[in-house]
């Protein structure tokens, strides 16, 4: 088994899987290489674990909806000239199970055994659940 771990992070601004899709074609938001990336100011301490398979895993609208598989972490700096991490990504977006996540500022880091299940094929362009329908099955343990 591989020893990694993921990373989870809120997309700010986007309803859906599809907004995000369509805001990382923007070529702002890609590499010199045209991958997808997203910069933060911090850099992760478990770097190695990261780059050995890990993915971030996206909260839209309060729920973990979708992951990508991150190819790499590059240095950059901003006009500020502070150095920054760019999470460089596959452009790939693979939709999850949906999950509940609160909100919570910057990325955490997410155990595998944590991180919700991919979507099985055919069921990837499927609507979400409804929040409040997928806020009563958590209450009750369903999901």
């Amino acid at each position: 088994m591989k020893n990694h771990i993921h990373l989870i992070k809120l997309s700010v601004g986007t309803e859906t899987v599809d907004d995000l899709a369509a805001w990382q074609e923007k070529k702002r938001v890609q590499t010199e290489d045209g991958f997808p990336h997203h910069v933060t100011r911090m850099w992760p301490k478990r770097e190695p674990e990261i780059l050995n398979g890990g993915s971030i895993f996206w909260v839209i609208k309060g729920v973990i909806q979708c992951r990508q598989k991150i190819l790499r972490l590059d240095e950059t700096s901003g006009a500020d000239g502070v150095r920054r991490c760019a999470i460089v990504l596959d452009p790939k977006i693979i939709r999850v199970q949906g999950s509940l996540k609160r909100p919570f500022q910057g990325w955490r880091y997410l155990a595998p055994q944590d991180a919700p299940a991919d979507l099985p094929e055919g069921r990837d362009h499927e609507e979400p659940l409804p929040i409040e329908l997928n806020r009563a099955l958590a209450e009750i343990g369903v999901l």
